[in-house]
């Protein structure tokens, strides 16, 4: 059910200052905890110390935020004046109001308790979230297309089908699983035979198949086209920082925070790199179309691991030992989240506005919790 927000209304005005400006007020917050570089200097950013169960996704100038019960999009769109524009640049910022829809969620883990066991209820979790990502994804692209005119027979405009979207879907998926696992161990059997060792094979294929990763994530990072999905992304941890922080969700407050977030998707994807080496190293060496397929058919396994992983590392972010092990997953973050301003941030305050206007997280029950399983 949308429902627009217009610029200037009680969310944020169009120079992103919240109504009442308010200010971090650690006094009445949970424990902060300042980040730091790498070097160990303060950088002036926060980082919260609990885990709260909402999470969200950077779409096309917009932002989703869902919570246990309930899901939302806040999107900017485009003024009149820009959908005039033919040659409208995709890095130029949409300036219009704010509009928001939000929509029920019933996870399928509350409703069957086989689904809730470990390594299950990560495939099950990153599945739904999937789902509820690309149905986000294609709700802000039509909210940047032109609205409907006299003489539309159908009244609703230009709209992006489902059909397409379920067919990029398909293939992003089909292409993840090539470029991730089909190639690492294609190429690495292209040498097979002189390696003489599963060990080293697999330890071969791991560092091929990081490396593909790795390299996959710079080239994104540096597509000018993505700079502002990047922003809105870094919008999002904020957000969700902010509010974990128990501080006012004010585009003020959330900026102070840190833009890297423990239970970020990026940092999931390097843990299923990391997790593939061990999971694949008992297989040893079988023939070539065994390993493409025992590599298919662990993608699964391989994500329900890092799912139990990531969850575990935002529960105990406290914990130094912690902190160390997902640094490299944090870092690499650097690269899918940009700094927002605060009219982005405004973006991403309305979205978890709006799931918050319809659900507490703080203060939900045990049997309201069963079977929730959300990522930032």
């Amino acid at each position: 059910m949308p429902a627009s927000l217009a610029a200037g209304s009680s969310v944020a005005d169009r120079n992103g200052a919240a109504a009442g400006r308010s200010v971090v007020d650690e006094s009445t917050a949970v424990e902060l905890q300042t980040s730091t570089d790498g070097a160990g200097n303060d950088n002036g950013t926060l980082n919260a110390q609990r885990d709260a169960p909402v999470g969200g996704q950077a779409v096309l100038e917009g932002v989703m935020m869902r919570g246990v019960a309930h899901w939302a999009v806040a999107v900017r769109k485009p003024t009149a004046e820009q959908l005039e524009e033919d040659d409208r640049s995709v890095e130029e910022a949409a300036e219009g109001e704010i509009e928001v829809s939000t929509f029920p969620l019933t996870s399928s883990l509350q409703r069957h308790r086989v689904l809730r066991l470990p390594i299950v209820r990560g495939v099950v979790a990153l599945g739904e979230s999937m789902a509820i990502g690309f149905r986000a994804l294609g709700i802000s692209a039509n909210a940047q297309l032109p609205p409907a005119e006299d003489g539309d027979e159908d009244g609703q405009g230009q709209e992006i089908s489902g059909g397409v979207w379920a067919g990029t879907v398909i293939v992003a998926l089909v292409l993840a699983i090539g470029l991730f696992f089909v190639i690492p161990v294609g190429l690495t059997s292209l040498i097979k035979g002189q390696l003489h060792s599963s060990v080293l094979f697999w330890v071969i294929e791991g560092l091929v198949r990081t490396a593909i990763f790795l390299g996959y994530m710079v080239l994104l990072s540096r597509l000018r086209d993505l700079r502002r999905v990047f922003e809105y992304h870094g919008a999002e941890h904020k957000t969700i920082s902010c509010y974990e922080a128990g501080l006012p969700l004010t585009p003020v407050n959330a900026q102070r925070f840190t833009r890297l977030h423990p239970r970020c998707g990026t940092s999931f994807l390097l843990v299923v790199m990391i997790v593939a080496i061990f999971v694949f190293a008992p297989i040893g060496l079988p023939a070539w179309y065994w390993l493409v397929i025992t590599r298919i058919l662990g993608v699964p396994v391989i994500a329900g691991i890092s799912f139990e992983l990531i969850k575990f590392a935002g529960r105990n972010r406290r914990k130094r030992w912690v902190q160390i092990v997902m640094w490299p997953g944090l870092k690499l973050q650097l690269l899918t989240t940009r700094e927002p301003d605060l009219d982005e941030l405004a973006v991403a305050i309305a979205a978890l506005e709006a799931v918050l206007a319809l659900e507490t997280p703080g203060e939900l029950s045990a049997a309201d919790l069963m079977g929730v399983e959300v990522v930032a």
